[in-house]
């Protein structure tokens, strides 16, 4: 088999697939998220944040995501605290390698993804979009990591949709035996509101055993409305 390759713990997904015929688990465990719109603050927990994702050949993974739990705590100054909790959105997402998967030092894959209005704690609709991951392996086992995603996504205040650009970019190394650290920026442009949002990550990855990671990190956006996340997860290969 490969070398195991994780979409996580970065935003920036892995350009590397599954081995056909095998499964990978990847979970968020648990997940905060801090967001400011205006006056209004709003607090996401999420527990087993999860993509199973499938080997269907020596290219082409299939992935299904979903958010079992959702916690969600909304604040606005002179009004009372609106709590909702249940089921999050179902995700679909095929991922096609096209360069590199198993050799060499520069692999690049193309990501199509629906977002599936399936939440149970708040209106949603339907969300879509392509993300191009590319990686290159760098002397000294360093990995350097890039994306570039359009989404077209439901909008934050109101009920109608906006296109939006992301662009990362992470560099990743060996800290100790088995400990990776990862250090990632990225930004998102909202094409309908012409918003800028940034962010710095960094996060370690522990391998406990053959094909069983854990991880740790912190999303933090620059911006007050950009939103700020901490999180612990794990991967598993079977």
């Amino acid at each position: 088999m490969a070398e195991m390759e994780t979409d996580r713990p970065d935003v920036t997904e892995s350009a590397h697939t599954v081995d056909a015929g095998h499964f990978q688990f990847e979970s968020d465990l648990f997940r905060s998220v801090q967001k400011r719109v205006g006056e209004e603050s709003t607090t996401k927990f999420f527990a087993n944040n999860f993509y199973l994702k499938a080997g269907i050949s020596g290219t082409t993974e299939l992935q299904l995501g979903a958010e079992p739990i959702v916690w969600q705590v909304k604040s606005e100054p002179g009004e009372e605290l609106e709590r909702s909790h249940g089921f999050g959105n179902f995700s679909l997402r095929l991922k096609q390698n096209f360069l590199g998967n198993k050799r060499g030092n520069f692999a690049l894959a193309a990501m199509p993804y629906m977002r599936f209005p399936t939440s149970g704690y708040e209106d949603s609709r339907y969300e879509y979009g392509l993300i191009v991951p590319m990686q290159l392996k760098l002397a000294g086992d360093w990995k350097l990591g890039f994306q570039l995603e359009a989404d077209h996504l439901e909008d934050e205040e109101d009920s109608g949709m906006h296109t939006e650009f992301l662009q990362s970019v992470s560099l990743s190394h060996q800290l100790i035996k088995k400990v990776d650290g990862i250090a990632e920026s990225y930004y998102t442009y909202d094409f309908k509101s012409h918003h800028w949002s940034n962010y710095i990550n960094a996060a370690v990855q522990v391998e406990v055993s053959e094909g069983i990671k854990l991880d740790g990190g912190l999303n933090y956006g620059i911006q007050a409305d950009a939103g700020r996340s901490c999180f612990i997860g794990t991967s598993i290969r079977f």
